[in-house]
C-alpha cells in the first residue's frame, strides 16, 4: 500500500515521546507498506538524520517551521487569525506545497496525519485520511491555563485553548477515521458526532529494554524520566521534590532522587543537591533504568506518552505512580505498579516497595508480561495496519 505520512517533527534522534513512537511504527510498517513521509523540522542540522530514517521510507521530505515559537508574527497570525498558536507554529508552507505535489504526482491509497495540526497541509482530496492523535491537546493546554495565575493572562489563553478545541475536533470529523491512545482518550473523541474512533497504543522495544532482574541496596536509588518541554513533566518533577521526596528522605535517608531528562528548566536544575541527581542529557537512557530501583511518577496533568512507564516495566523497574500517570495502560493497582493519589500515598507506596523484596519482585515481574504481551512495536504495528486496510478500503 502507498501511504503519505505527516509529522510535525522529523523520528529522529528519539529524543520525545512523538519520535520513538513514529520512529517504530515506521520500521515497523515499512516491511509491508511503501511510505513517503513529510516531517516538519525547525533546524538546518536536522536533515543530518535522515538517513536513520530513510531505510523505512521510500521518501523523506523535510519541511521549515518556524524555528521560534514566539515570534511577533505568530503572535499576530494567532491573534487575528483563525488558528491557534499550536496550529501557526506548526504550519509551513513549504510543506503544505510538498503535499500538494505528492498527492498530483502520486496514487496514494492512504494519507496518515500524526496529529491533528499537521492536518491544515492537507487539501481538499479523495485519498482517505487517518488521523492519528497523541494526546488530546486541547485538555493539555487546558491544564495549563488553569496554573495561570495572572487573571487577564488566563483568559487570553483560554480563548486559545477555545480555539484548539474547535480545530482538533473540526479534524477529527474532517478524518476517515481516528485514532487514539488509550480508551479515555476515545471516549472523549467519540462524544463529537458521527466518530469512529479506533485505539492504537504506544509500545516499547522488548529487545532494546530488556529486563534485568535487581537486588535493592541500602542506597536504593528513586528515578524519575521525562522530557521537560513538557508541561506535567515539569509539574511532576516539582510536586516530586517538594512535597514527596522530603516524607521518603525521613524513612529511608541514604535514598538518593535522580532526575533524568532532555530541557529541565532553571527551577528544576536549581534542585540539584547531594541527594538529588539532575542530568540533563543521557545517551542511552537505559542506562538510568539499570541504575534505579524504582520508578516515582507523579504525573497530574492529562496527556502524555507514557513511554517512561513502559519503558521502566520492560526493564524491571517497579512503577509508582498516579491515575493520570498510568491511564490507558490496562495496570491493575498492586498487580503491575502502585497508583496512589496523594503525595503522602506516593511517598509511602515507595518505601513499602523499597522495603518489600517480595512486593518488589512481584510488581516487576507482573509489568514485564503486560509489556511484552500488549505493548510490543511489531504487535502495535499490525493493529495499525489492519486500520490501514480498513480505511484504504473504505470499510469504515
Amino acid at each position: 500500500m502507498k501511504i503519505l505520512m505527516l509529522t510535525p517533527y522529523l523520528p529522529y534522534p528519539l529524543l520525545s515521546g512523538g519520535q520513538i513512537r513514529s520512529y517504530n511504527l515506521l520500521k515497523n510498517l515499512a516491511q509491508k507498506h511503501e511510505i513517503t513521509l513529510v516531517a516538519l523540522i525547525k533546524h538546518d542540522n536536522e536533515k543530518r538524520y535522515i538517513k536513520n530514517i530513510s531505510a523505512f521510507c521510500n521518501r523523506v521530505i523535510v519541511c521549515k517551521r518556524p524555528e521560534k515559537p514566539w515570534t511577533i508574527q505568530n503572535i499576530l497570525k494567532t491573534g487575528f487569525g483563525k488558528y491557534p498558536f499550536l496550529v501557526v507554529r506548526n504550519f509551513s508552507s513549504e510543506a503544505k506545497n510538498a503535499v500538494v505535489e505528492e498527492l498530483r504526482q502520486q496514487n496514494f491509497d492512504l494519507i496518515h496525519a500524526e496529529t491533528f495540526y499537521v492536518m491544515p497541509h492537507i487539501p481538499e482530496t479523495s485519498v482517505p485520511i487517518l488521523l492519528v492523535e497523541q494526546t488530546i491537546e486541547y485538555l493539555v493546554y487546558q491544564h495549563f491555563v488553569e496554573t495561570i495565575s495572572f487573571p487577564p493572562l488566563r483568559f487570553l489563553f483560554s480563548f486559545d485553548v477555545d480555539k484548539i478545541r474547535y480545530w482538533e475536533e473540526y479534524y477529527w470529523k474532517r478524518a476517515s477515521r481516528v485514532v487514539a491512545m488509550s480508551l479515555p482518550d476515545k471516549q472523549i473523541m467519540e462524544k463529537v458526532a458521527n466518530l469512529e474512533v479506533s485505539i492504537v497504543p504506544n509500545g516499547v522495544d522488548t529487545n532494546v529494554f530488556s529486563f534485568q532482574k535487581k537486588r535493592i541496596g541500602p542506597n536504593p536509588k528513586i528515578l524519575f524520566v521525562g522530557n521537560f518541554k513538557w508541561l506535567q513533566n515539569r509539574e511532576a518533577a516539582k510536586e516530586l521534590i517538594h512535597n514527596i521526596w522530603p516524607l521518603i528522605q525521613k524513612q529511608i535517608p541514604l535514598a538518593q532522587l535522580w532526575i533524568v531528562g532532555h530541557d529541565p528548566s532553571p527551577d528544576i536544575l536549581k534542585f540539584k543537591s547531594k541527594t538529588v541527581q539532575i542530568a540533563e542529557s543521557m545517551k542511552d537512557i537505559r542506562m538510568a533504568y539499570r541504575q534505579s530501583d524504582v520508578l516515582l511518577a507523579p504525573i497530574f496533568g492529562p496527556g502524555g506518552t507514557r513511554y517512561k512507564i513502559l519503558e521502566s516495566m520492560a526493564t524491571g523497574l517497579p512503577v509508582i505512580t498516579t491515575p493520570q500517570g498510568i491511564e490507558g495502560l490496562g495496570v491493575t493497582d498492586g498487580k503491575e505498579a502502585l497508583v496512589r493519589n496523594h503525595a503522602e500515598s506516593l511517598s509511602q507506596a515507595t518505601v513499602t516497595v523499597l522495603k518489600d523484596e517480595k512486593k518488589y519482585k512481584q510488581l516487576a515481574r507482573n509489568a514485564n508480561l503486560l509489556v511484552r504481551k500488549t505493548y510490543s512495536w511489531p504487535m502495535i504495528a499490525k493493529a495499525l495496519d489492519s486500520i490501514y486496510e480498513a480505511v484504504a478500503r473504505k470499510l469504515v
